[in-house]
């Protein structure tokens, strides 16, 4: 892990709006002297050595015939924020899909914790989100914050967010087949990084694609899932609770299962 990583992961941040980083914020002053220390810029150095692990097969999943790679060691959280930002940059050049990348205004990667214990999974950026490059910024991302901060009792930082696509697809429509397989190596990278211990899916969408099965959200949810050691549990897209506040209370649900599962106290509601 190199110095300029740690910063051009900073600005990757900055720019995703994460503005409280701890031990790791760094101000302008700063940044520019590190910068004048460290000289014209080099390429970004190739990752350390991986290892394939085999996946862990779920109900009526093709999930047998899937391997993700990951990290040879555990990282500390420089070394995942900098392994996140090389991604995030190829993520930035993709064009294997010629029509979003022809139309995206730019690529939405992902934003949180880079050691986070959660991540919320969800389908694909919107136009707030193509606009400001980050994930779950609009209406359903206001919805999805107060789901994590007034019903999880988290803080939004905690965690990580991002998408199965990375740019979004014309008139919001859903994710094509082959969209989903293009960016799917770059989603199973993320996670080998994070190495979270939990993901929360959103919608069919996300489920379906992460878990490698055609069920519906209605079946997938209400249930723990594995996938690759780590617990899966699916809910309601936040946008589609926009659309069907009734189905509110079954996210709750969901959400007190997730709160179960990862030791948290469940607030009475």
């Amino acid at each position: 892990m190199t110095l300029r990583g740690i910063i051009d992961y900073l600005e990757v941040l900055q720019i995703a709006g994460v503005s409280d980083w701890g031990p790791f914020r760094i101000s302008d002053e700063e940044r520019e002297t590190f910068r004048q220390r460290l000289g014209p810029a080099s390429e970004v150095p190739a990752p350390p050595s991986q290892k394939i692990s085999q996946p862990i097969a779920t109900p009526n999943s093709d999930m047998s015939k899937r391997t993700t790679a990951a990290p040879e060691k555990d990282l500390s959280i420089n070394d995942r924020a900098a392994e996140l930002a090389q991604i995030a940059a190829e993520v930035a050049k993709c064009r294997k899909c010629k029509e979003l990348a022809a139309t995206r205004t730019q690529t939405v990667f992902g934003v949180g914790n880079p050691a986070a214990r959660l991540v919320f999974l969800g389908e694909a950026p919107g136009a707030d989100e193509d606009r400001q490059g980050i994930p779950f910024v609009g209406r359903a991302g206001q919805l999805l914050t107060d789901m994590i901060v007034k019903g999880m009792k988290l803080k939004r930082e905690e965690i990580y967010i991002c998408n199965v696509l990375r740019c979004r697809p014309p008139g919001n429509r859903n994710p094509e087949k082959t969209e989903a397989e293009n960016c799917r190596p770059f989603l199973d990278r993320t996670l080998a990084v994070i190495r979270p211990e939990f993901i929360c899916c959103l919608g069919a969408i996300a489920a379906q694609n992460l878990l490698g099965t055609e069920e519906t959200i209605g079946w997938l949810r209400g249930t723990v899932h594995s996938f690759q050691g780590m617990k899966v549990v699916c809910t309601y897209h936040p946008a589609y609770l926009l659309r069907n506040p009734s189905a509110k209370a079954k996210t709750w649900e969901d959400l007190q299962l997730l709160m179960r599962e990862m030791g948290l106290p469940v607030p009475k509601k």
